[in-house]
């Protein structure tokens, strides 16, 4: 073949991996932007975020007014100030897309790097065309789709990976030590975002860094000299960032954050979450962790893993030599690493259940490293069976080569067909997540002027844990600021003009059991002066056999019997020289216990329906007696079916109730304003 030939071929190629690249980059900002726009169920893309809004404001710190009711998920505490758990690197990569006006840029640039370098390392250990049948395999593997189009930082870890590895393989190639360098960068910058994930990726190639070492040429040692100088720097810069951050050079936010969260055996522990880890549960948690990217997340699944064990097969009849052994090796790294870090139980949920936890989500992401060896032992399974049915064809007669070509085009429509559905899948799961968060966060969308936003912690004081597509700038001062429904009183002082809610919703928040939420906005009053008082109005249904009111604040409960006017029940609730008492119609006396300052006031209604059932008006207002006079806000109400619903879970909606259920509060001062 000539010169000119080759050349037409390999450029032909280059700009197929090109445009694949492209395609993929465009198809990963769609599937962002139309199957997670209000992000997974795994809310650590609100850290990543809001560190790359950090980064974009030149801060490495939040410092808010009231930290308690400003801690987001998975920030560490540091005094009044909180930083992220996690390294910079990823927040850095997704930063680059808010400065060219959307955050979802970034995953589009990550994604098409991922396949051009994909293809890149393929092509310097095989030949073009199986580096473009391998960038194809791995741009349509469900573990990189659905991964690559979320804020996470495995795919841009594992763009770090690939560079260093197409640059270390360039280098060995040609003896250029400056393609050593980027490799060392691009390993050092990886170590920095995930050190475990670029060590376990990092060692079958530093293994073949050694093996190249064994003559004591010079060229070697100053090629990988160059490696591992550049990649020691990333170390230094991890190193570095500790120092500045936790205050200590060698331990890591992560550490300090939850110093029990990490690898090795034994007593692992984040937050209330405890378990013992030990080489027992590694096995069994890693099998259905790897049985999973076989089966449903890897290349071409479930069919991958078996052409890239016939490629691999065809690879070792041929020529294995040390480089390609290093790019197999990675099969026993990653595996193997990830047998020391319980994070791979954690991601199954409960270990029973193969459609529990992250993983049914989002897949084994600690493994995406896989996708490498994978796609490309696959690819040269490919292109060898392609090669072998070319020549067939040529061989055979005009019927018979009709009726191969006829087999390949139904193999490659059903391959094609068995890959779209295996990327269809936890898209579709995802997007049913997605449709529990619309309805979740549907009275958000309208516009804010200067709005305060009290939000529910239905898993902790922390904020974005769950409400990740509710999070503050970092300068507390866009259209809208979120707080925790706690120290709500000095929230309001922080920011005292502006027009403050509180956000509830009725239901469990499981939105991915397919669950969603009936959610509310509710505008809250401020009301000052020597007295307080809210005046509260519930229905009574029909069939309605007795009502009790409970007046509580803290310890202190006072009870009545109430009458069932038919339509409905007022009581009005005063705070006044230390006393709460509320009065009605509806009842002979009133009920008067001692104000509790540290707790709200809180007003019960006992509906019984007798042996058709019972339920709760609940009103719960906020009271604050620390400036002289009293403070109130108008209290949340709730309607409660099940008292396990009770304290955020049971909000009142208008218009979501029995006919005959309904409720009215308002919020009034005396010798103040209201």
């Amino acid at each position: 073949m000539s010169r000119a030939r080759v050349l037409e071929r390999v450029c032909s190629r280059r700009r197929l991996a090109g445009l694949l690249a492209v395609g993929t980059a465009l198809l990963v900002v769609v599937l962002s932007e139309g199957v997670f726009p209000y992000l997974t169920s795994n809310h650590d893309e609100a850290v990543y975020l809001q560190q790359a809004e950090l980064l974009l404001n030149g801060q490495l710190h939040l410092s808010p007014p009231v930290p308690e009711s400003f801690r987001p998920w998975f920030f560490v505490a540091d005094g009044s100030e909180f930083y992220p758990k996690y390294t910079p690197v990823t927040a850095a990569i997704f930063a680059v897309g808010g400065l060219l006006g959307s955050y979802t840029i970034a995953l589009g640039l990550v994604a098409g790097a991922v396949v051009a370098l994909s293809y890149g390392v393929v092509a310097e250990l095989f030949d073009r065309t199986t580096a473009v049948v391998a960038a194809g395999l791995v741009a349509t593997a469900p573990l990189f789709v659905v991964n690559a189009s979320v804020f996470l930082s495995y795919v841009p870890t594992f763009a770090l990976n690939l560079c260093f590895a197409w640059a270390y393989l360039r280098a060995d190639r040609t003896g250029d030590w400056r393609y050593g360098a980027l490799a060392g960068g691009a390993s050092g910058l990886a170590f920095f975002a995930r050190p475990y994930t670029a060590v376990l990726f990092a060692l079958p190639f530093v293994a073949h860094a050694c093996w190249t070492l064994r003559g004591f040429d010079r060229e070697p040692i100053v090629r990988q000299g160059a490696t591992a100088a550049v990649g020691l720097c990333g170390v230094a810069l991890a190193v570095g960032y500790n120092a500045v951050v936790t205050g200590d050079p060698f331990v890591f936010p992560y550490q300090a954050f939850a110093p029990l969260d990490g690898l090795g055996f034994g007593r692992r522990r984040i937050l209330g979450y405890e378990r013992t880890y030990d080489l027992a549960l590694a096995l069994r948690a890693n099998a259905r962790v790897l049985w999973a990217y076989v089966t449903d997340w890897s290349v071409a699944a479930p069919f991958g893993l078996v052409l890239a064990g016939g490629g691999l097969g065809t690879v070792v009849r041929n020529r294995l030599n040390a480089r390609r052994l290093a790019l197999a090796g990675l099969f026993l790294s990653i595996p193997l690493g990830n047998l020391y870090f319980w994070g791979n139980v954690n991601v199954l949920g409960t270990l029973a259940d193969p459609n529990d936890g992250l993983i049914s989500f989002l897949g084994p992401y600690y493994h995406v490293g896989l996708l490498l060896p994978t796609a490309a032992f696959a690819a040269v399974a490919v292109v060898s069976i392609g090669r072998r049915v070319a020549a067939l064809r040529r061989r055979t007669s005009g019927t018979a080569s009709v009726a191969v070509t006829t087999l390949v085009l139904v193999a490659s429509v059903g391959g094609v067909a068995v890959a779209g559905g295996a990327v269809a899948e936890p898209l579709s799961d995802n997007y049913e997540v997605t449709k529990q968060y619309e309805r979740a966060y549907e009275p958000f969308d309208r516009s804010f002027d200067d709005a305060l936003v009290l939000l529910p912690t239905p898993y902790g004081r922390w904020l974005n844990h769950p409400f990740q597509a509710l999070r503050n700038q970092p300068g507390y001062d866009s259209n809208v600021v979120y707080a925790l429904q706690h120290r709500q009183f000095d929230v309001r002082d922080a920011f005292p003009e502006r027009t403050l809610y509180r956000y509830v919703y009725r239901g469990q928040w499981v939105p991915y059991n397919g669950q969603a939420v009936t959610p509310r906005l509710q505008p809250v009053s401020v009301a000052r002066g020597d007295s307080v008082r809210f005046t509260v109005s519930v229905g009574i249904p029909r069939y309605t056999e007795a009502v009790e009111m409970r007046l509580t604040s803290g310890a202190a409960t006072a009870s009545a019997s109430a009458s069932m006017p038919s339509d409905g029940i007022d009581v009005r609730t005063t705070v006044a020289n230390g006393s709460v008492t509320a009065t009605s119609a509806a009842f002979a006396e009133p009920l008067s216990v001692a104000l509790d300052a540290e707790e709200p006031v809180t007003l019960t209604a006992f509906i019984d329906y007798g042996s058709l059932g019972s339920f709760e008006y609940v009103v719960d207002a906020p009271i604050d007696n620390r400036s002289g006079g009293y403070r109130i806000l108008s209290p949340r109400l709730e309607v409660c079916q099940s008292p396990r619903r009770c304290g955020g879970e049971a909000a009142y909606v208008p218009g979501e109730h029995r006919s005959g259920v309904w409720m009215n509060a308002s919020v009034h001062a005396e010798g103040g304003s209201s």
